[in-house]
């Protein structure tokens, strides 16, 4: 049995400043090859818009640090009641900062 080798390609300094030259002009012409776009959660729309720190939004429902940072990357859903308070901080941030002294 014959055994074939493929040879690996490898480019030439020129060839890589060439295409380092063509992305600094795409950077600056701002046409990107991809984007890439998140979608924020009602747990970070309301803490952002108090806002609060993780800790203090945190503090503000009674819950640990953890919880919310479980809620806010989406490995955990709110329970009811927690969902209540995230609807109302949503639409009333002021609330949260007052029930906090903030």
């Amino acid at each position: 049995m014959t055994v074939h080798k493929l040879k690996e390609v490898v480019p030439t300094g020129e060839e890589i400043g060439l295409k380092l030259l063509q992305s600094v002009r795409e950077m600056k012409a701002r046409t990107f090859a991809r984007t890439t776009e998140i979608d924020v959660n009602d747990v970070v729309q309301a803490r952002q818009g108090t806002g609060l720190s993780q800790s203090e939004f945190a503090s503000a429902l009674n819950i640990s640090k953890r919880t919310l940072q479980e809620w806010e990357q989406g490995r955990r859903t709110p329970s009811g009641a927690a969902q209540a308070l995230i609807r109302i901080a949503r639409k009333h941030p002021e609330v949260v900062r007052e029930a906090l002294g903030a």
